[in-house]
């Protein structure tokens, strides 16, 4: 197994991709406030390429960091030197990066089925796309794939529509992997997928809720940065647009949209994980997303899936005033991360965006809720911060299923309160 290893890696290395060997991911518990700001302190010091998977915001919220091996040594004493508490999520990530890329070798072939398409593995931009074929192809009828828009590097925005009928008719979206690394997103939209072409006409309540309602599902939301995960960069988060005098590249997609657009809770800095990019819709990923839900005008729910830290989200994230339909998207999340938790017993929380983890503006699901879309809901899936965006394939399919009963509720709900 080692002498597998250690060729991945060598691959990796001939290829050009990014190296993480030595790389550790720290959970920082900051005690109070003046702690969070000495972390604050450390995330404006670029020179030490640290990568935020968890952002400082407040002492109530675990602090996870990626932090690159010449920088290891100078940030552990920093934080020793303050007091402040710290533990090691990940040892070397690279070694976690090894071992994806090794199960991923082991497929041999583009599967001639979606029977035959292996739901447990992780799975590249051309044979996400070339699933997609392979679910339109076995039941025109009810399945089709229509292009969007196209990526800033020119690669085609796709989405399946589920139909059975009808112009228009009140329609519910659901989008993952617009946060490029988070490959467990991808993966479930996959299995969504299967679920829903799977279920007409056998589950009742996927059957009920075709039969009124149309689902587009867009499985790779930022083809772009996918890519770039998967050919250079495995820790890759946003879009891969040039910023005009700047050598970094890419903007945050979720902070991006025109919703508090440019407020706190997104960055003006190029280089920031967080950089909304220089106007709301910029990027042609989102304003694909924008010009299809104002052109369809009869979208009722709108799911945005990410990764980690298994929460149920809720607008707003760019202000703390609350939601007109706060208590109804309360109840109805509450009922949500209860059916997801019957399954496996993966514990969720819930809430608004800006009172559950932090101030964030821009975001998706925001704007949907402000263009009147009522059921706007952000999810982050497994797992807590164990492997973080590095969830291994094994739980791709625990992880996809739990999470296809909390979206039914969701459906259900749309389905049974119009508006």
């Amino acid at each position: 197994m080692r002498a597998l290893l250690v060729l991945a890696a060598l691959l990796a290395v001939a290829f050009g991709a990014e190296n993480f060997v030595g790389h550790q991911v720290l959970r920082i518990s900051a005690a109070d406030e003046a702690q969070v700001e000495k972390v604050k302190d450390l995330e404006d010091l670029e020179d030490l390429q640290l990568d935020f998977w968890r952002a400082p915001v407040h002492p109530e919220l675990p602090i996870d960091v990626r932090v690159p091996f010449p920088s290891l040594q100078g940030v552990k004493t920093y934080l020793e030197h303050h007091g402040i508490d710290y533990s090691i999520m990940i040892e070397d990530l690279q070694e976690l990066v090894d071992e994806e890329q090794l199960q991923m070798s082991r497929r041999h072939f583009m599967p001639l089925s979606i029977e035959t398409f292996n739901y447990a593995s992780y799975h590249n931009l051309d044979e996400i796309y070339g699933f997609m074929d392979l679910l339109t192809a076995e039941k025109p009828g009810l399945v089709s794939k229509i292009q969007i828009g196209q990526s800033y590097e020119g690669r085609p925005i796709n989405i399946l529509k589920f139909s059975t009928g009808g112009v228009k008719r009140p329609a519910i979206w659901i989008d993952t992997g617009i946060h490029s690394r988070e490959w467990v997103t991808q993966a479930s939209g996959i299995l969504f997928a299967k679920k829903i072409l799977d279920g007409y006409g056998k589950d009742a309540s996927v059957t009920s809720i075709l039969d009124n309602f149309d689902i587009f599902l867009e499985i790779v939301t930022n083809p772009d940065g996918f890519a770039f995960t998967h050919s250079k960069n495995r820790m890759w988060r946003k879009t891969r647009s040039i910023n005009s005098g700047s050598s970094c590249v890419g903007v945050d997609p979720n902070r991006n949209w025109d919703a508090g657009f440019g407020v706190a809770g997104s960055s003006g800095n190029p280089c920031s994980e967080t950089y909304r990019g220089p106007r709301a819709n910029s990027e042609p990923e989102v304003k694909a997303i924008v010009d299809f839900v104002k052109s369809h005008g009869n979208i009722k729910a709108f799911v945005s899936i990410h990764s980690y830290s298994q929460l149920l989200l809720y607008p707003f994230g760019y202000t703390s005033k609350k939601a007109a339909d706060a208590a109804e998207l309360d109840a109805l999340a509450k009922k949500a991360v209860d059916k997801l938790s019957s399954l496996h017993g993966t514990q969720y929380k819930y809430g608004s965006i800006i009172t559950t983890i932090y101030q964030a503006s821009g975001g998706t699901i925001d704007w949907t809720y402000e263009q009147g879309i009522k059921y706007s809901y952000t999810f982050e899936l497994r797992d807590t911060g164990r492997y973080g965006f590095m969830l291994p394939a094994s739980q791709i399919i625990p992880t996809a299923e739990e999470t296809w009963l909390a979206l039914k509720v969701i459906m259900e709900h749309t389905r049974d309160h119009p508006y």
